[in-house]
């Protein structure tokens, strides 16, 4: 094994919160019991939103107070707003991730804001966060693509990633939310975004939806990315961009990485496992092709 990858196990928060199915407090709880079994080190689990918008999401409180402290397992909570910071503080989040929009087509219908007012919104709530030393990082969402202003610059994105490091967010993370992204724009971006906030580090977040994800890994991985976002299953997708299905599953994720000689310090056996599970859970097949083929060598 060679270079280390760090995976961000997204799937007990976006990938449920765009799943028909609503699952029970305590699935939930035995969804992220077998993520840390397979080895999972830090996953989102938590969306500190209005209940009526995101529904799967209303139990955030209660994942928060049940989730074992004791396994060497950082959580993550969402947050787009003060009160949402607040509560995610409140509610113990190892770490907060505070979302920042691209493109105010996008914005608007999702945050109510603009890009500059997501900016000036994270540069006046950090502090809150930082004051309770808990680290707070930011998603760009929309980077690659909104799904009603079409393009997103480059130098506009690259100016919100200067806002987020000016403002100490401990990581940046670039969205795919609606799956348009390819590798050589992924390059681009990230160069950019790397010159913009040089010294902070950067995650990506893709969606599969025009199957390009796992080549979009991969270029991002050859500019020099350590942290990726996957989804156990590739459950998920922005409830509030049409047709933004499908993060990249986990265990396809891991499968490509391993057999590249990458690290990722999870057992793809135990993640298939868990997929499988979870397709049986939700009651519908999820998107990996993983749990369909299984690894190489069986």
């Amino acid at each position: 094994m060679g270079k280390k990858i760090e995976i961000v196990e997204v799937g007990p928060r976006d990938g449920l919160q765009n799943d028909p199915t609503l699952l029970d407090t305590g699935v939930k709880l035995e969804f992220i019991n077998r993520l840390i079994e397979a080895g999972v080190k830090r996953m989102e689990v938590a969306s500190f939103v209005h209940p009526k918008l995101v529904p799967a999401m209303a139990d955030s409180d209660a994942i928060m107070a049940a989730v074992p402290r004791n396994k060497g397992v950082r959580y993550i909570g969402l947050a787009l707003n003060e009160r949402g910071l607040r509560r995610a503080l409140d509610a113990g989040c190892d770490e907060v991730n505070f979302v920042m929009v691209a493109s105010a087509g996008f914005g608007l219908q999702n945050q109510k804001a603009t890009p500059d007012e997501t900016a000036t919104l994270f540069e006046r709530i950090a502090i809150l966060a930082h004051d309770e030393e808990v680290p707070v990082s930011a998603t760009i969402s929309v980077a690659f693509g909104d799904p009603f202003d079409g393009e997103v610059p480059i130098a506009g994105l690259a100016t919100l990633a200067g806002r987020a490091a000016g403002a100490g967010a401990s990581e940046i993370a670039l969205g795919d939310t609606i799956g348009v992204a390819d590798p050589w724009d992924v390059k681009a971006r990230l160069g950019a975004v790397q010159k913009a906030a040089p010294g902070v580090p950067l995650r990506v977040h893709f969606h599969n939806t025009r199957n390009t994800a796992l080549a979009n890994i991969h270029a991002s991985i050859e500019a020099g990315i350590s942290i990726i976002d996957a989804s156990c299953g590739g459950i998920g997708g922005c409830p509030f961009a049409p047709a933004a299905t499908g993060n990249v599953p986990t265990e396809d994720v891991i499968y490509m990485l391993e057999r590249g000689g990458f690290e990722t310090g999870t057992d793809l056996e135990k993640m298939i496992e868990t997929s499988k599970w979870l397709s049986g859970v939700l009651g519908h097949n999820v998107p990996s092709l993983l749990a369909k083929a299984g690894p190489f060598p069986n």
